[in-house]
């Protein structure tokens, strides 16, 4: 893979009226605009994070989280072209410049794939098709049709990234081609799993749904990225998927600890000791310093924090620079925050243990899970049911109920279930628990 490849300004589904613009704002800028401004991202307000949305405490939601970790990527691409660019400056007229840009938007789309209720959701949707009422579906024929099986893998190992990728490049009903139109170096950031569904074994995770196969091919040809093991539907990553990930591995485990304390799931001695396990013996003896000047325990935290996420993106810079050979060559292996030195990597496998220990398996959180888990378990068996047998009166007013830009009447089986998919996981938390509520009769409009 080359650099001069990989980087490209040509849009999804506008390749024909792809022409150089006369404005200020990059191609890959516009992408960071369009995101911002569109639907999807707002509702990520609206999406739980790890914890319950706030009441008088306000903790992280998916769009505070998509919008911390675009800082950071920002700052983990523009450091990255910096450094490349030193090296080889023949890449000066390049859109090597624009990694930033590219990484922050990237950064902005990770998330817009999930379904409301955090990784509940996504385990929802998987275990209903795997171990619920969906599994009848599997060899079941409705009118002379039957899913494939690389349909039914898509099914039991739903995943949000590969559902992100299917919201920007699909043509919904009444929209244009090519979904989001976005760039495909920006698109191809985003896909931490550049596979199908069928080759995801036992970890669930994959790049792309059956649907979207030829367009990630077509993007995957156009950007040059390796074929591996020769395999038509398993390439090597991009070279900026791995600068995408970094920021959302700093990000979350840092907020994660900060919405921990915010919360008094962490004392404030737990959370310190924490964050102060990165740094040196003598980075520490200034940071004390620095609490004499600042007493506030949660600006304290906030400067802690910050410092770790500065030491988390110089560190995962430098791996990147490191390696960008093996990058280059697909054959890197891991994430970036797997290969920092050994201080920081202790102190950050020391915090995964403990968010895991005291965090991911608190009562709050795990109420939340519950809830969702029941909430899209339940919209699922009413949807899908009505996508299978239209037919019946009831069906056909849930049918009636969603929005026009899902093709729930598809004439193909999969198709109409994918609706579904597309359906449930664009909700917000409150929406589908608003309409949880409406279906079974909890919750009446007013009369």
């Amino acid at each position: 893979m080359n650099w001069n490849q990989l980087i490209s300004a040509k849009r999804f589904g506008m390749e024909e009226f792809h022409s150089e613009r006369l404005e200020n704002r990059s191609e890959f800028q516009r992408d960071y605009d369009r995101l911002i401004f569109s639907a999807p991202f707002r509702r990520l307000q609206n999406k739980t994070q790890v914890f319950p949305l706030p009441g008088s405490i306000f903790v992280h939601n998916r769009l505070t989280h998509s919008l911390e970790v675009s800082c950071v990527g920002r700052s983990l691409g523009n450091d990255v072209a910096k450094a490349i660019l030193e090296r080889k400056p023949e890449l000066h007229n390049s859109f090597l410049p624009e990694i930033g840009s590219i990484v922050s938007a990237a950064c902005l789309a990770h998330d817009l794939g999930n379904p409301p209720f955090g990784h509940s959701g996504e385990r929802a949707i998987s275990t209903f098709f795997s171990e619920g009422k969906g599994l009848n579906l599997q060899y079941k024929q409705l009118n002379g049709e039957q899913l494939s099986p690389m349909e039914w893998e898509d099914l039991t190992h739903f995943e949000g990234n590969a559902n992100a990728f299917r919201l920007l490049t699909h043509q919904f009903e009444g929209r244009r081609k090519g979904g989001f139109a976005m760039t495909y170096t920006t698109l191809a950031s985003i896909v931490k799993y550049p596979f199908s569904s069928s080759l995801a074994g036992k970890k669930s995770k994959f790049g792309f749904f059956v649907s979207e196969e030829q367009s990630f091919q077509k993007i995957a040809t156009e950007l040059g990225l390796t074929q591996l093991n020769d395999h038509p539907l398993k390439y090597a990553r991009h070279p900026l998927v791995y600068l995408v990930e970094a920021a959302d591995d700093i990000c979350y485990q840092m907020m994660d600890i900060e919405d921990a304390h915010k919360l008094k799931i962490l004392t404030t001695e737990e959370t310190k000791k924490l964050l102060m396990s990165y740094f040196s013996e003598e980075r520490q003896k200034h940071i004390r310093q620095t609490f004499h000047i600042v007493s506030d325990t949660n600006e304290q935290i906030a400067y802690l924090r910050s410092s770790v996420i500065g030491l988390l993106i110089r560190e995962c810079t430098r791996v990147f620079l490191d390696h960008e050979d093996e990058i280059l060559e697909g054959s890197f292996e891991g994430t970036l925050i797997k290969h920092i030195s050994e201080c920081p990597a202790t102190a950050y496998k020391h915090c995964a243990d403990i968010s895991i220990k005291k965090i991911y398996r608190s009562k709050d959180v795990l109420d939340i899970e519950l809830a969702g888990f029941r909430v899209i378990s339940t919209l699922l068996e009413l949807m899908i049911d009505a996508v299978t047998s239209p037919e019946k009166a009831y069906s056909e007013l849930l049918i009636n109920r969603v929005s026009s830009q899902y093709n729930i009447k598809a004439p193909v089986l999969y198709e109409r279930i994918q609706a579904v998919l597309d359906y449930i996981s664009g909700m917000t938390d409150v929406f589908a628990l608003d309409l949880y509520r409406k279906i079974n009769g909890n919750s009446l409009p007013a009369v």
